[in-house]
């Protein structure tokens, strides 16, 4: 079973930055990418941004244009830079291997980590 430990959460103000690092024990098999999820207070675990092992990045409306995704392959690690973090940012951040979903869209494989926290003061 594949390990993820994310990291790089914390307490910033609103318009400040954040970097969530997530290292895999290893290549999740079958994956198409990774992705970060956002699970906020009292809400569903939401996908905010996918990296293919390519290289090719999507994001969610929310966070386009100031969420960037990106990866080391090497390293089996995930990396989010969050900019002009506003509290609706605010949550456990996790990450997880994607696939790609019959329709459109991403799946995430059952196994996951401890997540890391991010808290946005206004």
């Amino acid at each position: 079973q594949v390990q993820l430990v994310e990291s790089g959460g914390g307490l910033v103000q609103a318009g400040g930055s954040l970097r969530l690092s997530c290292v895999a024990s290893r290549s999740i098999r079958s994956a198409d990418g990774m992705g970060w999820y956002r699970q906020a207070p009292g809400k569903q675990r939401e996908l905010v941004a996918t990296i293919t092992s390519g290289g090719i990045a999507t994001y969610a409306d929310s966070v386009k244009g100031r969420f960037t995704i990106s990866g080391d392959n090497a390293k089996n690690t995930v990396y989010l830079q969050m900019n002009s973090l506003t509290p609706e940012g605010a949550g456990v951040y996790y990450c997880n291997g994607v696939k790609r979903a019959v329709g459109g869209g991403w799946t995430s494989f059952s196994s996951w980590g401890q997540g890391t926290r991010v808290t946005v003061s206004s």
